[in-house]
């Protein structure tokens, strides 16, 4: 049994964030294991729980997966562990549309996790214990273990709260102060990535770490994770090892930190040696590579640095080998992203807009390529403020209202995040091509 906690709030912009990465922080100080994940398709936050706990963050979302791959994926990331946090996405009942598919409450019901939502208490009192009631009530299959409060303005205001929720029967696990000491800045696509901000990153979660462990009841969260019934669910795994017989590039450093961590280890056990490089400091490819795939990120942030290193960028344009390429990828391989030249692998144009690209697609690929084949069905997630242009006479994936992606030769590229556990075949199909 994997004691766990999900944690939850009734909107964005409560910390639940500063929340749960500092309960995991706290948690990890005291020696426990602590498995870190993430509902939905987010990218950054699991960037700071995997800098809290030590472990990879890793991502729960039935949308990408399959409501029957959830428990599994989590009895995976949380082998080994003590506990397990997951912390929730939007609000507790935010799914995927007009549903509540894929939304915090869905995953927690799917875990059977206890649920503690985080409460931004800010100019109100009373009226708390009136938000809290009605979250609690409005579906009891959740199992509501409490609230925190965060942002309180001071002892009184808290001792109000606290009085408040005392009549409406709900426990208050913990009553967070205002600090900025642990604020995370944001940019065009929420939070900015830990592996950007390094020293502070660090900082920051040191502070959050004290400040949850000063604020909130860690024995009883404890408790109540422990309340968490054993699931019936085996742990997926991403099949047996097989000796490596080619090798992947994998970009990373600060302009690519988009990524789910199953992918390496389904390309691990496809066969693959996977070896990270960092586009904006490794002038070349790891010697021997067969194929490079090149995940999400912030390249319209480091675009002169990427442009500047322009050995790696020949190199990759010269590459013959299968690239597949999601959304940063896709603008690092056209020829220039507003004013910096780029690797030119496809005859595109990338810029910035003003316009956010987000959403989930169910796409259907319209040709074979590396990684897809013609008339399957792929669940993902697009989000950007870019474009290219021209757009594909052909686009590798149509969905009802959209078409996205290029397949030339080898090369796959899209706007499109796939979750690669959710879709069997595709690191296998990835690593074929490579060999």
């Amino acid at each position: 049994m994997v004691a766990r906690l999900v944690i939850a709030a009734p909107a964005s912009g409560a910390g639940k964030t500063t929340v749960a990465t500092g309960l995991m922080a706290a948690l990890t100080r005291r020696g426990l294991r602590v498995s870190p994940h993430k509902v939905g398709p987010d990218y950054i936050d699991p960037s700071y729980h995997a800098l809290a706990t030590g472990r990879p963050g890793r991502n729960l979302d039935p949308w990408l997966v399959g409501e029957d791959l959830v428990a599994p994926l989590f009895l995976h990331g949380a082998a080994g562990a003590d506990l397990a946090v997951v912390e929730g996405v939007m609000g507790l009942y935010d799914g995927a549309g007009t549903s509540e598919f894929a939304s915090t409450a869905h995953v927690a019901r799917l875990l059977q996790a206890p649920v503690v939502l985080v409460v931004d208490a800010a100019r109100q009192s009373r009226s708390v214990a009136a938000l809290v009631h009605g979250f609690a009530s409005y579906d009891t299959r959740i199992r509501f273990g409490g609230v925190i409060l965060n942002r309180i303005g001071s002892a009184r205001h808290e001792e109000l709260c606290r009085a408040a929720l005392a009549e409406s029967g709900v426990p208050v696990l913990g009553a967070i102060h205002r600090s900025d000491l642990v604020a995370t800045p944001s940019r065009h696509l929420g939070l900015v990535p830990a592996a950007e901000r390094a020293t502070q990153a660090v900082r920051a979660m040191d502070a959050a770490a004290e400040l949850v462990a000063a604020s909130c009841d860690l024995e009883e969260l404890l408790r109540l994770s422990r309340t968490a019934p054993a699931l019936s669910a085996s742990p997926w795994s991403p099949g047996p090892a097989v000796p490596a017989t080619t090798r992947v590039a994998l970009a990373a450093g600060q302009a690519f930190t988009f990524g789910y961590t199953e992918q390496a280890e389904l390309l691990t056990a496809a066969g693959a040696e996977v070896v990270p490089f960092d586009p904006l400091v490794d002038e070349s490819l790891p010697e021997g590579t067969g194929g490079v795939v090149i995940g999400g990120g912030f390249p319209e942030i480091y675009a002169a640095e990427l442009s500047a290193n322009e050995p790696l960028r020949k190199e990759v344009a010269a590459f013959r080998g299968p690239i597949s390429a999601e959304c940063a990828g896709l603008l690092y391989l056209a020829r220039r992203l507003d004013d910096s030249p780029m690797c030119g692998v496809l005859d595109v144009e990338a810029r910035m807009t003003g316009t956010l690209t987000l959403g989930y697609r169910d796409a259907v690929a319209v040709e074979d390529s590396a990684l897809t084949r013609a008339g399957e069905r792929y669940r993902g997630h697009e989000f950007h403020r870019t474009a290219v242009e021209p757009v594909p006479e052909r686009p590798l994936f149509r969905w009802r209202g959209g078409a996205d992606g290029f397949a030339v030769g080898p090369v796959v590229a899209s706007y499109l995040h796939l979750h690669w556990a959710g879709t069997p075949g595709l690191a296998a199909r990835f690593v074929e091509a490579c060999r």
